[in-house]
């Protein structure tokens, strides 16, 4: 039997010198360190989570909390902004325990053998999906050979691997992601603002995988399989979350939940049958969407649904976007939406490789004419494991700053463009959208749709006024 503390990094910087409103509008449970925790311990091994992004000041207590639970390993999951914020972690680990150390993540699978080479306080490292990995490196105490591929390890002064990682077939083989095994969930955990009509509620992941090719997209993890699980195991998950912790609303954080739609139409058949009285938001692609699907999503429980529009212009759109769907389809598709009596959220892009100062207008016009409930902006951030990585050096000015890859800040430059041309655009589009009347006349609603949202944003308005002044800085 063996023993693994997972952590979770706290890892974020928002903007220098600006406050980080991200813990404030939203605290994610990492539901795959819940996962794997579940997953271990069905083959009689221990796990306990320590998630520092939930709990900052727990950092100061972590060498006797693994004092205390005496573990065989210290497991890390990253991102690309949270890694070096973990390697600091692990080299205090090493340093005061001598522990040995297991990374894994998004960003660990795009550059395994790179980050052992240049990270000696990483043991081992896992690549891919970490269930059957981490499993296998617990039942053999960590040492090679492995008969499960994804694993890196070091033999002497090389780098080892134990071959490609393996995807598990049937998801539905899997327990449910143990949530208990987090301090103070659900309540110290929050879906971000007015993204809920009630509390508390929290995110689960019904799939893995996308089969589309987004130049921006880092598929290092699943690659471009697509499996889901059954609408049977889903109900049984969500009704134990709604018994056990009285859940209200789910964020399923799939990407790309509408894929196949016999499975939405299962699903959603299965949610209105269940009496559970849970809401959720979903991710799809406009052309996956008709009127019969939003009205079973409606009845199903279904608030918020949104698109990844990612761009105004449809030069940038065609080049980047796998299979990208014209302007035009995209704006009927959020008629559609809310048509149908479902909210809708646009996530958009700017600074993408070929963007020019003419695309970041048009962009900026296109997200100010839809009628859309919600956006999201983000600075394109140039992942690892994206395919667009490696042709970035003739693009523009790559700053290859992993603390500061979280999509708020511009780390690539586009030819022609400045970072602050970019941030200046940035800054515009959302002065400007959330400057219109009609906008803010939307959230008079929520005062009754989404009480809780309210409470938050009025506990922390001060921030909030300071990141309004913030965007009106020209």
């Amino acid at each position: 039997m063996g023993r693994i503390v997972l952590v979770q990094p706290l890892g974020t910087n928002w903007e220098p010198g600006r406050k980080d409103m991200s813990r404030i509008a939203n605290i994610m449970p990492p539901i795959g360190l819940c996962s794997l925790a579940a997953w271990v311990e069905r083959f009689g091994h221990q796990a306990e989570i320590l998630d520092f992004y939930a709990y900052p000041e727990a950092e100061a207590g972590l060498i006797d909390r693994l004092r205390a639970a005496k573990p065989d390993f210290v497991g890390f999951s990253v991102t690309t902004s949270g890694f070096l914020d973990a390697a600091r972690l692990a080299r205090r680990v090493k340093a005061e325990t001598g522990l040995r150390t297991v990374f894994g993540g998004v960003h660990v699978s795009a550059l395994a053998p790179r980050l052992m080479r240049d990270y000696p306080e990483i043991d081992l490292a896992v690549s891919g999906e970490g269930e059957q990995a981490l499993r296998e490196i617990l039942d053999r105490d960590g040492r090679p050979p492995f008969g499960v591929g994804g694993i890196h390890y070091r033999e002497g002064e090389d780098i080892a691997c134990s071959g490609a990682g393996q995807k598990l077939p049937d998801l539905d083989q899997l327990p449910f992601p143990d949530y208990g095994k987090l301090s103070g969930f659900p309540d110290r955990y929050k879906l971000p603002l007015f993204s809920y009509p009630k509390a508390p509620g929290t995110i689960a992941v019904t799939s893995r995988g996308c089969v589309f090719q987004c130049t921006y997209c880092d598929r290092s993890v699943f690659g471009r399989s697509y499996r889901y699980h059954s609408s049977e195991y889903l109900i049984e998950w969500f009704g134990l979350l709604r018994q056990r912790y009285g859940i209200r609303h789910l964020n399923l954080y799939d990407d790309n939940m509408t894929l196949r739609r016999e499975r939405v139409l299962s699903l959603c058949e299965a949610l209105a049958r269940s009496g559970l009285g849970l809401s959720f938001n979903c991710a799809s692609r406009p052309e996956a969407l008709d009127m019969e699907l939003l009205k079973a999503i409606k009845r199903a429980g279904g608030w918020t649904i949104s698109l990844g529009i990612e761009s105004g212009d449809w030069e940038v759109l065609r080049r980047h976007r796998s299979q990208a769907v014209d302007l035009g389809t995209m704006r009927e598709r959020i008629g559609l939406i809310r048509k149908a009596g479902l909210r809708v959220k646009g996530l958009f892009m700017i600074g993408l490789p070929g963007e020019t100062e003419a695309s970041l207008a048009r962009t900026r016009d296109f997200i100010l004419s839809l009628p859309l409930d919600e956006f999201n902006l983000t600075k394109f951030t140039p992942f690892p494991g994206a395919s667009c990585y490696a042709g970035l050096a003739g693009e523009g000015t790559l700053v290859d700053n992993w603390e500061l890859a979280n999509c708020v800040n511009a780390l690539f430059i586009p030819n022609g463009l400045t970072a602050a041309k970019i941030d200046d655009m940035f800054k515009e589009i959302y002065r400007r959208y959330y400057q219109r009347p009609r906008v803010l006349a939307r959230y008079i609603p929520m005062l009754w749709k989404s009480p809780d949202s309210w409470l938050r944003f009025v506990r922390n308005l001060p921030d909030f006024l300071q990141v309004r002044r913030d965007y009106r800085e020209k």
